[in-house]
């Protein structure tokens, strides 16, 4: 039987897309078959940004029954009950199709709240949902009243109350009202989401959406800026920067080349607050000088035909929107969500078993919420480059980890406030300037004298970024760190080998790459460290493998990779492989081990019932353990872009302490997944993590 509930607000801007969004992240990681409907949507956009984003964002069913537009019509001309039987119909074609549907309730654009909160109620009853409402407080006093009232309401519709949220609480009202409510009520939990302020405003490609503008200068990145405040560009130069506050949006006719230069040289000044974009009005073109001067703009630079004030008068009634590809805001909605709510509980409620198979999104789900269980500390090195920012932005939101950013701390916050990023929760270090580094240059010279490390050129190593990083892990100043956007992997790497070093009883450093397929998640070691392991480092890869992928959630099944599998084939390498394969029988007896072995025979079960009859490994291996470096390389990126898996990685193993590497090809994501894996790493480390990932399915 499909599984569902049905989120709605008694007021509108509650907060319920957030909700809904959240919910859908959750069951994601718990269904492969997500449904997500909206009875009835605005017919003011060609298409639903929340039933897009869905969509996009996780491959969800998703779908519609009406517009607000058609709905009022039918109601108008009494045709009520028209209403619910297009809704009903509509959610059974998509209730068919999956496990479990996740509905957000209808917003009436220039409707009485109260008639669109009794019509949600009507459409939960006839589609048999239960009711998760949402209710807007602002402090502890009215939050009581608004979950009572909600309550109220529900039962006398006759709704089955699947539970309430108390959504948008200012940051410091949060515990008074969370110690009002309390978190339980019977059998119907009340949850308590604070507020995030750049949630209640709309970013840039919001307005951009709501006036049609067109983008004509500007990272499409920067769209996604938030817009905290709006001027008019009617006064002078030094009048219109003393008005300037963080985030505005400037409207501005294009003949105004003196307020256009002062909007681009606000953003290069760390004491003057940052524009967050333009709009170009009145159909004025700027001078050409101008132009070549805007096509550098971190910000986005829009242009609309219509002039200032009645673009301004727009621009104030634009709500905020969760739309595809603005992961900033994405980030900040399930922050909030997953601060808030007890997932877990929920799960439980809805009755959601484990799912036979592990999709990318349920790995990552599964690994962020394991990340946050015990919150750790990571240092980011690479200040200086963009997407570290960028990814910094989205763990803060997230809540995620605490951060470090190394560089210079004037410099970190201009930049990240020309691309308009927030990093007011990350510590920013100047390694040159830093009190610890001379603790760090003695104990390095210490470490590191026996190599002819003198005094002076310790001082002068632990300036440098990676180094100053990695002594900040080993000093638990950190409890890992992250590198490689704009670093070699020798250059990320070394110091760690120098200071950090491997764990008692590993011979070798080596690496993994998580490879998440479409229904699995696979570990393949040593795809970036080690050339050419002997027959006791490649058994050490493999065992150091085995942990790791136990670490998260995968149960260890070892294929030792050769070209020949059990005693069909002879050679140097094969007999090394079958070597290291006894070696690793003989320390780990635990371990499920099988090698030498040929890739099909190790990934396919056909295969393997005629090459290995009767093996625990062949045919459904999860650690893949490659006989070099050239080989693993090669095997991973041809498996990850011939078959869109998501690699992640790679996942350095065997130290004392986590450091990982990053291509310097990376992206946004790409960072941010490895933060997720470094901060899971040094909860190992420091013993405080409180539970493991559940065993990953391997598939069929």
């Amino acid at each position: 039987m499909t599984r569902s509930v049905y989120v709605t607000s008694l007021e509108p801007q509650s907060g319920k897309s957030i909700v809904a969004l959240g919910l859908v992240e959750m069951l994601s990681a718990r269904s492969e078959r997500v449904g997500f409907f909206r009875p009835i949507v605005s017919s003011e956009h060609k298409s639903d940004p929340q039933i897009e984003l869905v969509r996009e964002r996780y491959g969800a069913e998703a779908g519609r029954a009406l517009s607000d537009a058609e709905a009022q019509s039918m109601i108008a001309a009494g045709s009520a009950g028209d209403v619910e039987k297009r809704v009903v119909e509509a959610y059974r074609a998509l209730a068919d199709r999956s496990e479990v549907v996740v509905c957000e309730g209808s917003d009436f654009a220039g409707s009485a709240p109260g008639l669109d909160f009794d019509l949600n109620a009507r459409l939960a009853n006839a589609l048999g949902c239960p009711v998760l409402a949402v209710v807007k407080a602002a402090s502890a006093s009215d939050a009581a009243p608004a979950v009572q009232v909600a309550r109220e309401s529900l039962e006398a519709r006759g709704c089955e109350l699947f539970g309430l949220i108390v959504s948008r609480v200012p940051v410091e009202a949060t515990e008074d009202v969370v110690d009002a409510l309390g978190r339980q009520d019977g059998e119907r939990p009340v949850y308590v989401l604070s507020e995030q302020p750049e949630l209640a405003n709309p970013s840039v490609g919001d307005v951009a959406s709501e006036l049609g503008a067109e983008t004509r200068f500007g990272a499409p990145a920067g769209l996604q800026r938030e817009v905290r405040d709006v001027r008019v560009a009617a006064m002078s130069v030094e009048h219109f920067i003393a008005d300037l506050v963080d985030g505005t949006l400037v409207l501005v006719p294009g003949d105004r080349a003196d307020i256009l230069v002062a909007c681009l040289a606000a953003n290069l000044i760390p004491d003057v607050p940052v524009v967050a974009g333009i709009i170009i009005t009145a159909g004025y073109e700027p001078d050409p000088m101008v132009r070549r001067l805007l096509e550098r703009a971190p910000f986005p630079v829009l242009a609309v035909p219509d002039r200032t004030y009645a673009v301004a008068a727009r621009v104030h009634a634009v709500k905020p929107q969760l739309a595809p590809g603005d992961e900033r805001k994405i980030a900040s909605a399930l922050g909030v969500f997953s601060s808030g709510v007890d997932p877990r509980e929920l799960e439980h409620r809805m009755a959601l078993d484990r799912p036979a198979r592990m999709t990318p999104a349920m790995f990552e789900y599964e690994l962020i919420e394991r990340a946050k269980e015990s919150a750790q500390h990571i240092v980011l090195p690479e200040g200086d480059d963009d997407r570290m920012l960028q990814a910094a932005d989205i763990l803060l939101r997230r809540g995620v980890v605490e951060l470090t950013i190394l560089g210079d701390p004037d410099e970190v916050a201009t930049r990240a406030g020309s691309l308009g990023l927030d990093l007011d929760g990350a510590r920013l270090v100047d390694p040159l300037q830093s009190p610890l580094r001379q603790g760090f240059a003695e104990r390095y010279y210490e470490l590191r004298k026996h190599k002819g490390v003198t005094e002076d050129l310790a001082l002068e190593t632990v300036g440098d970024v990676t180094y100053f990083g990695t002594l900040m892990v080993l000093a638990g100043e950190a409890g890992g760190m992250v590198s490689g956007a704009a670093h070699t992997t020798g250059e990320t790497i070394r110091p760690a080998f120098e200071v950090i070093k491997a764990r008692k009883g590993v011979s070798v450093v080596s690496s993994v790459f998580l490879m998440c397929l479409p229904d699995r998640v696979l570990v393949y070691g040593d795809c970036a460290v080690n050339p050419k392991p002997d027959v006791e480092q490649l058994a050490d890869i493999a065992i150091s493998s085995a942990e790791t992928a136990f670490s998260f959630g995968v149960e260890p099944r070892i294929a030792m990779l050769s070209y020949s599998t059990g005693a069909s084939g002879k050679g140097e390498d094969v007999d090394a492989v079958r070597a290291a394969t006894e070696i690793v029988r003989g320390r780990r007896a635990d371990l499920k081990v099988e090698g030498p072995i040929q890739y099909d025979a190790a990934i396919d079960p056909t295969v393997a019932e005629k090459k290995l009859p009767g093996s625990e490994v062949a045919g459904q291996a999860t650690v893949f353990v490659f006989p070099d470096l050239e080989t693993g390389n090669i095997a991973y990126k041809a498996v990850q872009r011939s078959s869109g898996a998501v690699a992640i990685g790679p996942v350095l193993q065997g130290l004392n302490h986590p450091v990982n590497d990053l291509s310097r090809g990376c992206l946004v994501q790409d960072i941010v997944s490895t933060v997720v894996i470094t901060a899971i790493q040094a909860q190992e480390v420091s013993g405080r993590s409180t539970s493991r990932l559940q065993a990953i399915p391997s598939g069929s």
